[in-house]
């Protein structure tokens, strides 16, 4: 049954309800006043991964599950009870009821791209943190939002780039620092993979329990078919991006942590439209240019030692030597011999205790995790303008003092999208 307290009407709308890294094992449970006090929303897929994450912290109680699928709530429900099996968690079908409830300390957003950004954005303006799935936000000017309101209700929030709390990126990042491959002038990212076929379209009624008016949201109004929402809503640009939005900041991650592109100036994408009902890119090839650095994404592994056997990377060339990373494996090469690591160069960074613990950390320090907010902004904005200029079919030049493109209003135009009636919340 699912709990809705009586409250004041918040909307004046018709609208109804919304509904790899391993952790570290924990011998001592913490007393119940230094727990924090955690509700999920969005339940099916990485949401599953988000209750098993938090609820294996001992300093975490989680108090509230939210999905606008009643399937995936009861399944939530069931997966919290094995765990913790004396839980009170309430269940919740419209996130904005646990929004109301001051006893809650922390949101987890895992719903589709297209809700990232209000539900984290109205989390902050209740005063609650967040913990939110990549990518940052749907747009760009969604991000510019996030950012505004974080700062501006003293919020704390971590971005779900799990990869980022690993040894390998903590050594890669130590590395590029130190020098070892000298000064870095271009970099190589790609990720493997097209998307699956879909359709045709089967239009039909939603299933029960499944409020798709609400799933919908923000985005354009559309028919339901099971090919657009849930795990596949990704293969549609009304919600994201495809294979390369889903990828991006798990490897471009590494990137702007060791070298920090900054002062873009040009994006040059091209790619192909997909069979089937999807229309995220088949595959994407994007140039960009950024001040002292070229930055390059392709759907398939560039031709550089090494990189034929990964489906996902990065390539760093300096002009000393190289570096080639995935998640979890590097390999250096100086002087034509290759090396998984340079002894002599020190470990500066701090190990990471988990990335979920180093967000729960934040959360009672109040001092922002290693993937914030701000960074998380910067490490995606280039991901959104490799897809407008995929959209185009155009070369773009970028302002990024201003954060427009120079001399295109249509491009301009995709850095912001205008809410369905009833769904701006914020």
């Amino acid at each position: 049954m699912i709990h809705q307290p009586n409250r004041r009407e918040f909307l004046k709308q018709s609208s109804a309800a919304l509904g790899l890294l391993a952790m570290p094992a924990f011998i001592r449970k913490a007393a119940p006043s230094d727990r924090v006090r955690v509700a999920h929303v969005g339940l099916n897929g990485m949401g599953t991964n988000h209750l098993n994450w938090f609820a294996g912290l001992p300093d975490v109680e989680v108090v509230g599950l939210c999905d606008l699928d009643q399937s995936h709530l009861d399944k939530a429900l069931t997966t919290l009870q094995k765990i913790q099996p004396d839980t009170k968690a309430k269940t919740y079908s419209d996130f904005r009821y646990l929004l109301d409830r001051k006893d809650i300390d922390v949101i987890t957003c895992a719903t589709p791209d297209h809700w990232h950004a209000q539900v984290a954005i109205m989390a902050f303006q209740a005063g609650k943190d967040v913990y939110g799935e990549k990518p940052l936000s749907y747009s760009v000017r969604e991000g510019q939002q996030m950012l505004k309101a974080l700062n501006r209700y003293d919020r704390i929030f971590q971005l779900g780039t799990q990869i980022h709390a690993g040894d390998n990126y903590h050594r890669v990042v130590e590395l590029i620092k130190a020098g070892a491959i000298g000064k870095v002038h271009t970099v190589r990212l790609w990720k493997t993979g097209f998307p699956p076929v879909l359709g045709p379209s089967k239009y039909q009624t939603p299933p029960p329990g499944l409020n798709w008016d609400m799933w919908l949201g923000p985005a354009p109004a559309s028919l339901y078919s099971p090919e657009r929402c849930h795990f596949s809503y990704r293969y549609f640009l009304d919600y994201s991006g495809g294979v390369f939005q889903d990828f991006w900041s798990h490897i471009a991650d590494v990137v702007w942590w060791a070298v920090n592109p900054t002062g873009l100036k040009r994006v040059n994408a091209k790619g192909e439209a997909p069979e089937g009902a999807g229309d995220a890119p088949k595959w994407i090839d994007i140039d960009y240019e950024f001040d002292g650095l070229t930055l390059h994404w392709t759907s398939t592994p560039p031709n550089v030692p090494g990189a034929e056997k990964r489906g996902i990377g990065a390539y760093f060339e300096g002009d000393k030597g190289t570096l080639l990373c995935d998640y979890n494996t590097r390999e250096i090469t100086i002087n034509g011999i290759m090396m998984t690591d340079v002894p002599e160069i020190p470990i500066t960074l701090e190990r990471s205790p988990g990335h979920q613990q180093n967000f729960i950390n934040a959360v009672k320090s109040r001092k922002q995790p290693e993937s914030n907010l701000a960074y998380a902004r910067q490490m995606t904005l280039p991901m959104h303008l490799g897809l407008i200029s995929y959209r185009l079919g155009q070369t773009l030049e970028w302002n990024a003092k201003r954060e427009k493109f120079r001399h295109n209003a249509e491009a301009n135009s995709y850095l912001k999208r205008a809410y369905r009636k009833g769904w701006d919340l914020i």
